[in-house]
C-alpha cells in the first residue's frame, strides 16, 4: 500500500462500509453484489487483454464473447433479480459498452412491458435464451429526437394481414441501433402506422432481419455497421433499411394499441405508453451518471492524494496535490455531486418501478411527471457529469491523457448520453412543457403535487423590492434545509419569468409554436433550476435517513458544498429573485472554500466507500494500492508497439532516407 493512501485512511472520521452499505441500500446487497464480482473474478473466462491496446475488430469480437458467455453464467446462477442482472453485467464488462446492451436493455424491457402474453410466450422466451437477438430501432439519420419526424412506414394491407414495412427516403434509414450492424437478428422498429388510409402515428414493430443458421439479411432488409465513433468501440451501432419488407399483424406490440385484422385501430389509453422503454433508459442513465462521475472522482482523488508536485512553502518538500485548495476546488464540489447523484438515481429507478407498477393496474395519473422527471434529469446529470469526467481527467496533468488513467474511457463510453435516448436541450424542453402546464394550472386555480408542488405557493412567493433583504436574510448558509428552500425559490421564479415570457410573446404572434421557440432559452433555464432543486432536495432529504453519526456529519458537509457550491455558480439567479443579497453570495464562497479544507481528510475514504474494485475502474492512476508508477511503466511496456525493439516501418521508410545522406 502507498505511505501517502494508507495515511489518508488512517485519518477519516468514519468507516467507509458503513456508507457503502448506505449506497447499496443494505449491508445485503453489498453482500449480494461483491458475491457476484467475487464469481467473475474467479472465472478465467471473464478475464482478457487490455482493450486499450485491441483493434475495433477485435474489441467487439471479445465483447460479445464475453457477453454470449455472461447469459450462459447468468442462467447457471440462477440470477434474476434486475438489480443483480445490472451488478453482474456492469462488473463483466467493466464500465464498457457491449453488443448486447440494447439487447438486454431496450428490447428484453420492451417485450415486457408492451408486448401481449401471446406475444411474449413466441419473442421473450427464445430472447432470454439468445436464439432471438434484438435491439431498439428508434432513431435515423434525419430524425432522432424528434419522434412525430421520424419517416419509417408500416402499412397495414388486410388482404395478407400484414404491415409493409418502408424506408422511403435516405434520412429515413434506420441509424445508431447498437446491435444492429452485425450482432442482431430481430429489431423492434418504431414505425408510423398507416391503416385503412390514415396515419396513427408511431407504434413498435417486432422486425425479423436476419435468417437463423445463416445470419444472412432477409429480402428487403439491408443492414450494416455505420463506422468507427467517438467511442462505443465494442458496440456494432448500425443501419437498417427496409424495402416492401412484409411482417404478420401479430408482430405489432399490441398490449396497448392494436390493429384489427379488417385494419380497424383501436388506440392505447395513453400514446405515453408507446414511450415507456425511453422513460426506463433515461431513469436508467441518471444511474450511471452517478456511476461514471464517482469512478472518475475516485480515480482523480486518490491520484491526487498519491501525485507529489510543486511547493507551498519554499524548500519544503513537494506536497501531494491534493494539499492545494486549486485542486480540491476542482475535485471536491464534484465528488459532493457524485453522492448526490447516487441518491436521485436510486429515488428515480425507485419511482419508476413504483408508478409502472400502477401502470399494470390501470393507473396512469402519475405517468406525466415521470415522464417530465426521467427526461429532465437525464439531460442535468448527463451535461454535469461529462463536464465532470473531463475535469478530473484534467485534474490528473498529463498522466490523465494516458488510456492507463482509465479517465479518456469512462468519458468517450458515457458523453453519447448526452445525446441518445433523447437529445438533452429537447429533454429539457420537454420537462419545461410540463413546467408551463403545471404553472397554467396553479395560476387556474388547481394545485399541482409532487415534484411541481412548489409551484402552489407562487402567489405568496412575489414580494416587493422592500422586502428583498428581508426575505434574503432568512437563508441559512449552515442549513440544508434552508439552502434547499433557496433553490425551491429560485426554481419556482425562473418558472414564472418562462411562462410570463411565453405568454408576452404569444400575445404577439399567432403561433404558440413559434412563441415556444422565442422562448426556449428561458424554458431551459426554467428546467435546469427545477431539476437542480430536485437534486438539492432529495440529498438534503437523505440525510434524515441516516442514523450512523459520523456518516451523517460527512454527508451533511456534502450536501452544503453541493447546495453552496451551485449557488455560487449561478449566482446571478438568485440575486436577481432577490433570494440572496451580495454579501450572502460572498459569504457562500468563503464557506465553499472552509468545507473544502472539512472535506479534505475525508476525500479517500469518501471515494473508498463507492467500492470500486481495480478491474472495475480500469485505472492505473486509481488502484486502490497507490501503486501508480510501477505500475504505469509495466502498462506501457505491454503495448503492441514494443513487441519489437525496432518497428518494420523504420526499415521501410526511415532506414531509405538514411542511406542516402
Amino acid at each position: 500500500m502507498n505511505p501517502d493512501l494508507r495515511r489518508e485512511r488512517d485519518a477519516a472520521s468514519f468507516n467507509p462500509e458503513l456508507l457503502t452499505h448506505m449506497l447499496d441500500n443494505g449491508i445485503s446487497n453489498t453482500r449480494r453484489r461483491r458475491e457476484i464480482e467475487n464469481m467473475i473474478l474467479s472465472d478465467p473466462e471473464f478475464h482478457h487483454e487490455n482493450l486499450n491496446f485491441l483493434s475495433r475488430s477485435q474489441r467487439y469480437e471479445v465483447a460479445l464473447k464475453k457477453s454470449a458467455y455472461m447469459v450462459k453464467k447468468i442462467k447457471e446462477f440462477g440470477i434474476g433479480d434486475p438489480e443483480e442482472l445490472m451488478w453482474f453485467k456492469s462488473f463483466v464488462h467493466r464500465g464498457h459498452p457491449e453488443a448486447l446492451d440494447l439487447h438486454l436493455g431496450m428490447f428484453l424491457p420492451t417485450l415486457l412491458h408492451q408486448a401481449t402474453e401471446e406475444q411474449q410466450s413466441r419473442f421473450f422466451i427464445p430472447a432470454w435464451n439468445l436464439e432471438i437477438i434484438g435491439t431498439y430501432a428508434q432513431t435515423e439519420m434525419g430524425h432522432g429526437t424528434h419522434l412525430r419526424g421520424l419517416e419509417t412506414t408500416a402499412t397495414y394491407d388486410p388482404k395478407t394481414q400484414e404491415f409493409i414495412l418502408n424506408s422511403p427516403t435516405v434520412t429515413s434509414i434506420k441509424w445508431w441501433p447498437g446491435g444492429l450492424g452485425k450482432t442482431s437478428n430481430h429489431a423492434i422498429v418504431l414505425a408510423q402506422l398507416i391503416t385503412r388510409g390514415q396515419c396513427y402515428g408511431l407504434h413498435a414493430f417486432i422486425v425479423p432481419i436476419r435468417e437463423f443458421g445463416t445470419h444472412k439479411p432477409f429480402p428487403g432488409i439491408t443492414v450494416g455497421d455505420i463506422g468507427p465513433k467517438f467511442g462505443y468501440e465494442e458496440v456494432d451501432n448500425g443501419y437498417l433499411k427496409m424495402d416492401n419488407y412484409r411482417i404478420p399483424r401479430e408482430n405489432m406490440l399490441m398490449k396497448y394499441a392494436q390493429v384489427e385484422p379488417d385494419g380497424t385501430y383501436v388506440k392505447p389509453v395513453s400514446d405515453k405508453l408507446t414511450y415507456g422503454t425511453m422513460v426506463f433508459v433515461r431513469t436508467y442513465l441518471v444511474g450511471l451518471a452517478a456511476m461514471s462521475l464517482s469512478k472518475a472522482c475516485t480515480i482523480a482523488i486518490r491520484y491526487s492524494a498519491v501525485r507529489h508536485q510543486s511547493e507551498i512553502k519554499a524548500g519544503e518538500k513537494e506536497p501531494q496535490i491534493l494539499d492545494f485548495q486549486t485542486q480540491q476546488y476542482k475535485l471536491f464540489p464534484l465528488l459532493a455531486t457524485a453522492y448526490a447523484f447516487k441518491f436521485v438515481g436510486s429515488y428515480v429507478r425507485e419511482t419508476y418501478l413504483r408508478v409502472n407498477g400502477d401502470i399494470s393496474q390501470g393507473n396512469l395519473s402519475e405517468l406525466p411527471e415521470l415522464h417530465a422527471l426521467a427526461a429532465g434529469l437525464k439531460a442535468f446529470t448527463s451535461w454535469t457529469t461529462v463536464a465532470g469526467i473531463e475535469a478530473c481527467r484534467m485534474a490528473c496533468g498529463g498522466h490523465g491523457y494516458s488510456h492507463c488513467s482509465g479517465l479518456p474511457n469512462i468519458y468517450v463510453n458515457f458523453s453519447p448520453a448526452c445525446t441518445f435516448e433523447g437529445e438533452n436541450t429537447v429533454m429539457m424542453l420537454q420537462t419545461a412543457r410540463f413546467l408551463i402546464k403545471s404553472y397554467e394550472q396553479v395560476r387556474a386555480g388547481t394545485l399541482v403535487g409532487g415534484t411541481m408542488s412548489y409551484l402552489n405557493d407562487l402567489p405568496s412567493q412575489r414580494i416587493q423590492p422592500q422586502q428583498v433583504a428581508a426575505r434574503a436574510s432568512v437563508v441559512d448558509l449552515s442549513n440544508p434545509d434552508s439552502l434547499m428552500d433557496a433553490y425551491r425559490l429560485r426554481a419556482a421564479r425562473l418558472v414564472e419569468v418562462a411562462a410570463k415570457n411565453l405568454q408576452a410573446e404569444m400575445s404577439h404572434r399567432s403561433s404558440r409554436e413559434v412563441a415556444w421557440n422565442l422562448t426556449s432559452v428561458d424554458l431551459v433555464r426554467a428546467s435546469e433550476a427545477h431539476c437542480h432543486y430536485v437534486v438539492v432536495k432529495l440529498f438534503t432529504e437523505k440525510l434524515g435517513e441516516v442514523q450512523e453519526k459520523s456518516i451523517q456529519v460527512v454527508l451533511r458537509n456534502l450536501c452544503l458544498l453541493y447546495s453552496l457550491y451551485g449557488i455560487t455558480q449561478k449566482a446571478g439567479d438568485f440575486l436577481q429573485g432577490g433570494i440572496m443579497t451580495d454579501s450572502q453570495i460572498t459569504q457562500a464562497h468563503q464557506r465553499v472554500k472552509e468545507l473544502l479544507a472539512v472535506i479534505r481528510p475525508e476525500a479517500v475514504a469518501l471515494v473508498d466507500a463507492f467500492d470500486y474494485r481495480d478491474m472495475t475502474l480500469g485505472s492505473v492512476l486509481g488502484r486502490y494500492d497507490g501503486n501508480v508508477y510501477e505500475n504505469m511503466f509495466e502498462w506501457a511496456k505491454n503495448s503492441p508497439m514494443n513487441k519489437t525493439e525496432v518497428h518494420e516501418s523504420f526499415h521501410k521508410y526511415l532506414k531509405p532516407l538514411q542511406s542516402k545522406l
